[in-house]
C-alpha cells in the first residue's frame, strides 16, 4: 500500500505530459487550416488531430488512475503541469521561441492554479440542483463565455485571439464539469433516466462547443497564448457553478481567503503577460513574406 502514492504521481505526471501532447497535436493540425477555410472537415482529416485527441483520451484515463490511487491535493497540482510539458514541445515543433520572461511567467501560472486548487479545495455539494437555482449563474457563465468567443472572432491580433478564446473554451470545459458528477450518478438509474435528464444535454453541449472554440484558439494563434488561458478557464467556471448553484463551498477562511484572491491575480496578469509575450514572438516567425506564390 505505501507504493500507492508514489504510483498516483507517477499517473499523474504522465496524464499531464500526455495532455500537453495532445494539445501540441492538435494546435499543429488546426493552425494548418486557414481562417475561412472547413476547420471541422480538415480536422477529421487530419491524422495528427486524431493523435491529439487519443492522447486526450489516454490522459483522462491516467488522471482518473492516479486520482483513484491518491489524494487529488496532489494530483491536481501536477495535472496543471502539462502547460509546462506544453511549452517546449510546442516551441520545439513550431519554431517559436520561448523566452526567459514567458518561461517566469509560465512558472508563476501553474504555481499560482495549483494554490488555488489545492488550497480552495471545495467541498462536495448537492449535484441535483433544480433548473432555477442554474438559470442566472448559468446565463452569466455562458455570456462570458459569448463575448469572449464574440472578441476572439474579432479583428484582434491573434495573441488577444487567442487568449480569449482559448478562455472560453476553458469556460465551456467549466460548465460541463458542473454537470459531470450529476450525469455519472444518474448511470446508476439506467440509460433512461441519463437521456431523459436536460442535464446530460447541457452537458453534451457545452462539452462540444469547448471542443470546437478550442480548436478555433488552437487555429488563430500560438498555444502560449490560448492553452493558459484555457486551463484556468476551467478551474474558474466550475468553481463559480459549484458555488453559486451546487452549493459548494472553499475550505477557506481568514488568510486563505485571501490567499486564493492573489492565487487569481496572479493566474489572470500572467496569462495575459504570457499571451503578449508570445504573441509578439509569434508575429516575428510567422509574419507573411512580402512576396507570396
Amino acid at each position: 500500500m505505501g507504493d500507492l502514492p508514489l504510483i498516483s504521481i507517477i499517473c499523474a505526471l504522465a496524464a499531464a505530459l500526455l495532455f500537453a501532447c495532445a494539445s501540441v497535436a492538435q494546435q499543429r493540425a488546426a493552425s494548418s487550416v486557414p481562417e475561412g477555410g472547413a476547420l471541422v472537415a480538415s480536422l477529421i482529416r487530419s491524422p495528427r488531430w486524431w493523435a491529439g485527441l487519443i492522447g486526450d483520451g489516454g490522459g483522462y484515463v491516467m488522471q482518473a488512475l492516479a486520482l483513484a490511487l491518491g489524494s487529488v491535493l496532489v494530483v491536481q497540482p501536477l495535472i496543471v503541469s502539462s502547460l509546462l510539458f506544453a511549452l517546449p514541445l510546442s516551441a520545439k515543433f513550431s519554431g517559436i521561441r520561448i523566452t526567459r520572461t514567458a518561461w517566469t511567467f509560465a512558472v508563476m501560472l501553474a504555481i499560482a492554479l495549483a494554490v488555488f486548487l489545492v488550497v480552495g479545495d471545495p467541498t462536495e455539494g448537492d449535484s441535483n440542483a433544480p433548473w432555477s437555482d442554474w438559470a442566472v449563474p448559468l446565463a452569466i457563465t455562458v455570456g462570458v463565455a459569448v463575448v469572449a468567443t464574440i472578441g476572439g472572432l474579432s479583428k484582434l491580433d491573434a495573441g488577444w485571439r487567442a487568449l480569449l478564446l482559448g478562455a472560453a473554451a476553458g469556460i465551456y470545459f467549466g460548465i460541463a464539469v458542473a454537470f459531470t458528477k450529476y450525469v455519472t450518478e444518474l448511470l446508476e438509474h439506467g440509460f433512461v433516466g441519463v437521456v431523459s435528464a436536460w442535464q446530460t444535454w447541457a452537458l453534451i453541449a457545452s462539452g462540444a462547443i469547448g471542443v470546437y472554440v478550442q480548436q478555433r484558439a488552437f487555429q488563430v494563434g500560438p498555444l502560449s497564448a490560448s492553452l493558459p488561458a484555457l486551463t484556468i478557464g476551467e478551474p474558474i467556471a466550475a468553481v463559480f457553478l459549484g458555488m453559486t448553484v451546487l452549493d459548494e463551498r472553499l475550505r477557506v477562511e481568514g488568510l486563505g481567503i485571501l490567499v486564493i484572491g492573489c492565487a487569481v491575480a496572479v493566474m489572470i496578469v500572467t496569462t495575459i503577460a504570457l499571451s503578449r509575450s508570445q504573441g509578439r514572438e509569434t508575429i516575428g516567425v510567422t509574419a507573411p513574406s512580402p512576396v507570396s506564390s
